[in-house]
């Protein structure tokens, strides 16, 4: 963003650094998908990444890198009742990726035609009754081939479809796995609402992922995510806000094609500090914090982001 205070109208901030943290539809960093052990207690996608200008796309012919770096900790597992049942339980986890996204400048849809991938990284420590354990490797890679964004005024949105391959390395013996050894499909839609001048900024962003069979037996089931963030810009330089999400398991897991017992669908509502700073004409970074509520199913613990966000200079930009 060129201002976020003073003269600089929202349009023209839409086409400068907001743009740049296009990484905040980010699904590169799979720790939602890192920070559990066994197929039917995770997920394929980074809950919680995405809420960083979630509506923004890059403008047409531009290309944005952004990393993220994230630490998960938590201390227990929680069932259906929202009570810890796995005694001994502690998991640490620590990821990072990278994610390459552009607008190719094509008119579709009466948007903008664009596409981008996510490469991520995990180091994880389990910790239960049974022993220590502790692994690294890749997540389950996200790639997206169409995205059509859209800008009007203070309003800008997007609608895309996510792929996600199985993680590897994977082998269904192992007490401790990184990432989800299932393919995994589905429509993401998001927008961001910037006030004239910046001041104000609403995101919010669903995605609705159908998991297919990761194992000759096990399926997991289907997932409806909801991340969200406000902030109020307190500088030209810094906004500050509150972000979080709302993860609801739609559909049983499976085993051998029929539902387990109680379905264990994973439930989670976290909610956190954000504060984003700029430093450059589009460049800047986020850190953000979120603390898990509502859990069932699912560990229950915090999470804290760090994310950068700079373009690079493929292609010529409009």
């Amino acid at each position: 963003m060129y201002s976020i205070f003073g003269k600089t109208s929202t349009k023209r901030s839409g086409n400068g650094f907001c743009l740049c943290l296009t990484g905040c539809f980010i699904t590169g960093m799979l720790l939602s998908s890192g920070a559990y052990a066994t197929e039917n207690g995770g997920s394929v996608y980074p809950i919680g990444a995405e809420t960083v200008l979630s509506g923004m796309t890059p403008s047409p012919k531009a290309t944005k890198l952004v990393e993220f770096s994230t630490f998960y900790s938590a201390n227990e597992m929680d069932n259906s009742a929202g009570k810890s049942e796995v005694p001994e339980f502690k998991v640490r986890a620590f990821a990072n990726a990278v994610k390459m996204s552009r607008n190719w400048g094509v008119p579709v849809l009466g948007g903008m035609l664009g596409s981008a991938f996510a490469l991520p990284t995990v180091y994880q420590q389990l910790h239960i009754a049974q022993g220590k354990y502790d692994k690294f490797g890749l997540g389950n890679v996200d790639l997206i081939p169409l995205i059509v964004g859209y800008n009007k005024g203070n309003w800008h949105w997007f609608y895309q479809c996510d792929f996600f391959l199985p993680g590897a390395p994977y082998a269904k013996s192992n007490v401790l796995n990184i990432g989800q050894h299932n393919f995994a499909v589905g429509p993401v839609g998001a927008f961001t609402y910037l006030s004239n001048k910046a001041l104000w900024e609403a995101s919010s962003k669903v995605d609705y992922f159908v998991n297919f069979h990761g194992s000759a037996s096990y399926r997991s089931g289907n997932e409806l995510i909801w991340e969200y963030a406000a902030m109020r810009a307190i500088s030209k330089k810094a906004s500050i806000g509150v972000n979080g999400f709302l993860v609801k398991q739609v559909t049983d897991d499976q085993k051998n094609g029929t539902s387990v017992e109680g379905g264990n669908r994973g439930r989670d509502l976290a909610i956190g500090p954000e504060a984003r700073f700029f430093f450059g004409k589009q460049s800047a970074f986020v850190v953000k914090y979120t603390h898990d509520t509502l859990v069932e199913n699912r560990p229950r613990g915090s999470s804290f982001w760090f994310q950068l966000g700079v373009p690079l200079s493929f292609g010529k930009k409009e």
